[in-house]
């Protein structure tokens, strides 16, 4: 089974910059299409990003395109989002996810506990 562990949120105000990470656990993490979710209080969870198992391709929510990037580093089983021009509803939970390969029209299986995002006006 696929562990993810994200860090690296936090409070900080309009226009800020954040970079949370995830950690992934296993040997075969460069097998494993990631993607980042997001859910506020009162609302369902929605995506954010995506990045394809080599890192090449990636796609974006309209609402963060232009302010977020999504990376990996398969040689440290690790996925970020970089989070600039921040706005108060960025606020949330932000979770990574894994599929069990790299295509993107499979289900994702795993998820992160999440780690809190805070922007303030």
């Amino acid at each position: 089974q696929v562990q993810l562990v994200e860090s690296g949120g936090g409070l900080v105000q309009a226009g800020g910059s954040l970079r949370p990470s995830c950690v992934g656990s296993g040997r075969t993490f460069s097998n494993n299409f990631m993607g980042w979710f997001r859910q506020a209080p009162g609302k369902e969870r929605e995506f954010v990003a995506d990045i394809t198992c080599s890192g090449a391709g990636t796609y974006y929510a309209d609402s963060v395109k232009g302010r977020f990037t999504i990376s990996r580093d398969n040689a440290k089983n690790t996925v970020s989002l970089q989070m600039n021009s921040l706005k108060p509803e960025d606020t949330a939970v932000y979770y990574c996810a894994a599929r069990s390969t790299c295509r993107r029209s499979s289900e994702y299986n795993y998820w992160g506990q999440g780690t809190q995002v805070t922007v303030s006006s």
